[in-house]
């Protein structure tokens, strides 16, 4: 959530930081604003309630800005998505100091804002936001004695709470402040020129060479080069440059009609990386991990943390795992693991699954790990991310970037390398053998073609969507292993499309909701053929007895789902653990199509972030 983009160098500044907003889109916000400093130590700020689309309008029909724009090679933007105060211009960023001297853009949330606020009325100070933030720039003004990076040292020092920030003034001039903690910063490193972000894809068409920042430390940038030290030492920092290895191409929409769409038909691709970069000569390859053969023996309980969609692959993690590998497991929302106080030991695996690698609750949840000396490795996407970066280990998916807020790509590799990981645990064990691991794997490997099929048969979805598009409410209903896609089916129906879905277990229908069942009722049921069929059947014919209209989602070859569904869609034949993912396909289809057909910003759904990192 939230977007930050700043740039010093010799470039015009203005162009650089739109763009590297509009990258920042599928974070999520509500308004938008930049500012800019002249050779003159004027900064000049714009501020939009609205999209990047508002503020790019507002910035044409003001003169001023381009006429000047090759006078200004320094500057912030910001896009906001509101916590204290209500979305408006007053309470976008960059947000400044009594003077008019410091701009600041802030990324988190400062919990004794209103004790600090308190302290600088007194000093005098007078506000024009409801923001925590504005809070920050006025305190940085309180410690400002001619140096911007002592005064935000000094200032961060009073300061309680999550940051990424950026910090210009005119009385330090030709350079930019930063630092962060608990809240994601990355710097770019260019031709004589620094970029300063919150993600990647913001500066991607300008540099590939980046430097993530950690916790604890401050950045300082000018035309010269940069330095990196801890807020709470002077000693200089020396970090590598990580290389990006995909491009701009990565993060357009390449003929598709919205990233979501793309995302989606990138699956087969995604899938067959994530495997490939795991398998060689049909063995399984973690050293990634970093856990020995050994150490891996020695777990006696595993802990999986999640949000969101990848709670999800948790739950079916959890499946895999008990199952293939007789090991018990408890999944945990991550917002909520630390404070059960869940018995964690050293002989205790935890595994935190994160798309973005920054989800704060995910990082929170880590934390409280480490401190019980557990093992930890993440399943992720991004290289070089907060979570992989305090993971003993992880394994990494290779989805490429996902710039569709609703997960797509993402999910289904996490669900791979889940297997691939419960595969190599259980051979480890003792308790697959080689023959069966390599049956294993085929059908793995297969499943990206597998999904090609689906995708050429997306059109059926698209024409079912016409008949259920102006519903109001849908019901999911899976057992077993598949339990977690249907509630994967109605998360991804409720974020982009509006409409009210719930994911149940087929058998706990009858303890609830049966009752909403009627003849508007759209019920979507997933049948695969196994040891639970016969229950998933008697399932379906209490939906069918009450009115209730069935989408069936089954599997090639099962006609016995004709006479008993409404409609019905098939996949092809697979392992049973590997349903999931064959299922997950046709549900992130159906909710795409209705939610276009609703009119819907399927890329950017209402209130929602891509990457969640406040608490």
């Amino acid at each position: 959530m939230c977007g930050i983009i700043g740039y010093i160098g010799k470039r015009p500044v203005l162009p650089i930081l739109i763009e590297g907003l509009e990258r920042l889109e599928y974070r999520g916000y509500d308004s938008a604003g930049i500012a800019l400093m002249n050779a003159k130590r004027e900064i000049n700020v714009l501020k939009v309630k609205g999209k990047i689309k508002d503020l790019k309008v507002k910035v044409e029909n003001d003169g001023y800005w381009w006429s000047n724009n090759h006078n200004f090679h320094i500057g912030l933007g910001h896009t906001r998505w509101a916590t204290h105060g209500r979305p408006c211009e007053k309470n976008a960023h960059p947000h400044l100091d009594c003077k008019g001297k410091i701009a600041l853009v802030h990324n988190g949330i400062i919990e004794n804002y209103k004790k600090l606020k308190e302290f600088l009325i007194s000093k005098g100070h007078r506000f024009n936001s409801d923001t925590d933030t504005e809070v920050l720039a006025h305190l940085i003004e309180e410690f400002m004695d001619g140096s911007l990076e002592d005064a935000v040292k000094n200032a961060l020092k009073k300061v309680k709470g999550s940051y990424a920030i950026g910090v210009i003034s005119i009385d330090d001039p030709n350079k930019i402040v930063a630092a962060r903690n608990e809240s994601p910063l990355i710097i770019g490193i260019g031709n004589n020129e620094y970029f300063l972000a919150s993600d990647v894809p913001a500066i991607l068409n300008y540099t590939r060479g980046v430097i993530y920042i950690e916790d604890g430390e401050l950045v300082v940038l000018d035309k010269k080069g940069f330095k990196i030290c801890p807020l709470r030492r002077k000693r200089e920092v020396k970090k590598d440059i990580v290389k990006i290895s995909w491009d701009v191409a990565s993060i357009e929409k390449n003929g598709y009609d919205h990233f979501m769409l793309k995302e989606i038909y990138e699956q087969p691709k995604a899938i067959r990386d994530t495997i490939k970069a795991k398998v060689c000569n049909g063995k399984i390859l973690l050293d990634e991990i970093n856990l020995s053969p050994k150490e891996l023996r020695k777990i006696k309980k595993v802990f999986i943390v999640a949000c969101g969609t990848s709670y999800h692959a948790a739950l079916i993690g959890k499946y895999m795992l008990e199952k293939l590998c007789l090991v018990p497991v408890e999944v945990d929302i991550a917002s909520e693991f630390r404070y059960r106080s869940p018995l964690l030991d050293k002989n205790s695996l935890v595994i935190a699954i994160s798309q973005s690698g920054e989800t704060a609750d995910t990082l929170g949840a880590i934390a409280y790990a480490k401190n019980k000396e557990s093992k930890i490795i993440s399943i992720c996407n991004v290289v070089g991310s907060s979570i992989t970066r305090c993971s003993q280990g992880t394994i990494y998916t290779h989805a490429g970037p996902e710039i569709g807020v609703a997960s797509t790509k993402a999910f289904t590799t996490q669900l791979a390398a889940l297997y691939l990981f419960c595969l190599y645990l259980g051979s480890i064990k003792g308790l697959i053998d080689q023959k069966t691991c390599k049956r294993c794997l085929k059908a793995l490997e297969k499943i990206p073609e597998d999904a090609d099929t689906i995708l050429k048969r997306a059109s059926e979805l698209d024409e079912l969507a016409n008949l259920f598009y102006k519903k109001s409410n849908f019901l999911y209903l899976g057992r077993g292993i598949n339990y977690p896609i249907a509630l994967e089916g109605a998360l991804k129906l409720k974020e982009i499309s509006y409409i009210h879905a719930e994911g149940y277990p087929a058998g706990e229908m009858k303890h609830g909701p049966i009752a909403l069942i009627d003849s508007s009722l759209p019920v979507v049921i997933l049948i695969p053929k196994n040891q639970l069929y016969e229950k998933i059947i008697s399932n379906m014919e209490e939906v069918k007895s009450r009115g209730g209209i069935v989408i069936a989602i089954a599997i090639e070859g099962d006609k016995n789902i004709i006479e008993k569904a409404d409609h019905v869609f098939y996949v092809p034949k697979v392992l049973n653990e590997l349903t999931p993912i064959l299922f997950t396909i046709p549900l992130q289809l159906l909710a795409y199509y209705i939610a276009v057909k609703r009119g819907c910003d399927v890329d950017k759904p209402r209130n929602l972030a891509k990457s969640v990192t406040v608490e």
